[in-house]
């Protein structure tokens, strides 16, 4: 039966690492055998503590951020969206061993954003920001926040929304993607969650809510910018539809509305607009479906795409009671869930269902995480950092491996985290496949700027010199075997590491061949053969189908 039972005792080695694999990007070895001693209660208190917030993306051009708005002294808004992603992408790379900026993806992956329809890279920066305020937070409370970013206003055609000519798109995919879902179909316009009728009186609620991308409207809870509703000169929201909103059974017909103080010669007024959204808040989460539709999302991200019905009924439905009594808190359920026999795979004696090792890695995952895992320097320069080692460099790599990183191709987001029956196998086509594995070459050969220098590369000998990594770097078997434990998810079978040992590492020679080439290394500190055998082995491993999970 599956259990969301803690696991007891230390973590050991595997644990620790599949745990720092699902809730970081590229664990290092030292951070493995450093969670490998801890039970899993302190190692969630690890990945869950607060930690301060970043500082804000750097425009190369002015040497500082461009926050509120960028000015005419800074960069134009392409080159912004690229130093933007490529900050973010950076966070992912140096926040070590904590969840939030996991979480922050997860929320990005679940409610996304499209800079080719938002055409405003600060809109992005800001809804990044409220994403991470909430990463360990309140999901509800999030929520009503979303429903007024600026970038999710634009995106998805709410600020086209008003009283008398409702735009509808926002509602449909708030209630169809990002908070209930819409279940099977039963009827003409009715869904097993909500209604047609549901979408109509959303819309309504929603209306007259406008991007502002001069953000100067600031949300009280967060210090971040917002969107907000046009008054005239007598505080009324105009463009606010003041009328009765009624829901269908789905919501107990629930009735949604102004409250009188909050009105003004039959209009309402800004706090009455926001006071009705909090109303339909209240009515969307008071819902059990909306905590498990959510549930599902984080089950699919951190542990497998395929729920059963026992999965279902012994997992999913645990952690909603879990996130309803706790008011939607994340937290609570992320220890559920992360700390559980079934995350860690031990409820099962089968392996059919085994999850650990069962994920395609997104291109972020490999990519960030491979930076990560092999400690590689990257430049200390952010004019380096930001326009050529990510956006001359790992960007494009995102981009050849599939995703379009803040391009998603519809409102759903990447397919990968959503898209029946495939699901994280998306990632995998001939063409993506060939360009993860060509990743593995280039990262050894390094990544290099307009004057030909190397920004940042893989150097795989400094790696194997330093003990934290390979223990006794004169044995071939220690290398293969450190490196395996670490990089991949699930011990190789005998002919796999025989393979990558005699055939790849060795070339079919002696065991003793590489202590007597690392040994003339040291002496004479020529290393041209052991680096060559060292990129030979890592940049087949790293181009393995092993290599492609976590």
């Amino acid at each position: 039966m599956a259990s969301l039972t803690p696991i007891a005792g230390t973590l050991g080695i595997p644990k620790a690492a599949h745990l720092l694999r699902r809730a970081t990007f590229g664990p290092t070895k030292s951070e493995i055998d450093f969670f490998s001693s801890m039970n899993v209660s302190a190692a969630l208190d690890s990945l869950l503590a607060p930690l301060p917030i970043p500082d804000a993306p750097i425009d190369p051009l002015t040497g500082s951020n461009w926050l509120p708005k960028p000015t005419e002294l800074n960069s134009g808004d392409d080159s912004l969206f690229k130093y933007f992603q490529s900050w973010f992408l950076d966070l992912m790379r140096t926040t070590r061993i904590n969840l939030r900026e996991r979480m922050v993806f997860f929320l990005h992956a679940h409610m996304p954003a499209d800079q080719s329809l938002i055409e405003n890279s600060t809109s992005l920066y800001y809804q990044n920001a409220l994403y991470r305020h909430y990463a360990f937070g309140n999901f509800k409370e999030l929520f009503g926040k979303v429903c007024v970013d600026n970038a999710m206003l634009k995106y998805i055609d709410n600020t086209l929304n008003d009283y008398g000519s409702p735009n509808e798109n926002f509602a449909r995919e708030m209630f169809e993607l990002y908070s209930i879902g819409k279940g099977d179909q039963i009827g003409p316009e009715d869904y097993t969650n909500y209604t047609e009728t549901d979408i109509k009186a959303a819309a309504r609620v929603l209306t007259g809510f406008k991007h502002n991308f001069e953000f100067d409207a600031i949300d009280t809870d967060t210090g971040l910018p917002r969107g907000n509703l046009q008054l005239n000169g007598t505080n009324q929201a105009f463009r606010h539809d003041p009328g009765v909103k009624t829901f269908s059974s789905k919501f107990q017909n629930t009735t949604v509305q102004p409250k009188p103080e909050f009105m003004i010669d039959g209009y309402a007024t800004e706090e009455g607009a926001f006071d009705e959204l909090h109303q339909m808040m209240d009515m969307i989460f008071v819902q059990d479906e909306t905590a498990k539709f959510i549930c599902r999302k984080l089950y699919r991200f951190f542990v497998y795409y395929k729920i059963t019905d026992e999965i279902e009924n012994d997992i999913i439905g645990l952690l909603a009671t879990t996130f309803r009594d706790n008011n939607y808190e994340f937290a609570p359920v992320l220890r559920q869930l992360l700390s559980s026999e079934h995350f860690f795979d031990v409820d099962s004696a089968a392996t059919s269902d085994d999850h650990i090792g069962a994920i395609i890695k997104s291109p972020v995952d490999l990519v960030v995480g491979t930076l990560g895992f092999f400690k590689i320097n990257m430049p200390s320069d952010i004019s380096d950092l930001y326009d050529i080692a990510y956006s001359s460099g790992i960007l494009r790599d995102l981009v050849n491996q599939g995703m379009k990183f803040y391009t998603p191709i519809d409102v759903a987001g990447y397919p990968p985290y959503h898209q029946v029956p495939a699901f994280n196998r998306n990632w995998i086509t001939p063409n993506w496949l060939a360009r993860r594995y060509q990743f593995g070459f280039q990262i050894i050969d390094g990544i290099k700027n307009e004057m030909d220098v190397i920004m940042y590369k893989l150097d795989i000998l400094d790696y194997v010199n330093d003990p934290a990594n390979i223990s006794v770097p004169s044995d071939a078997r220690t290398i293969l075997t450190e490196l395996t434990d670490y990089m991949f998810t699930n011990p190789l079978p005998t002919e796999r590491y025989d393979y990558f040992l005699n055939t790849i590492f060795l070339e079919n020679t002696m065991e003793s061949h590489w202590t007597d080439e690392w040994t003339n290394y040291k002496n004479t500190l020529d290393d041209t053969v052991v680096r060559s055998l060292l990129e030979r082995l890592v940049s087949a491993l790293m181009q393995s189908p092993e290599y492609q999970l976590f």
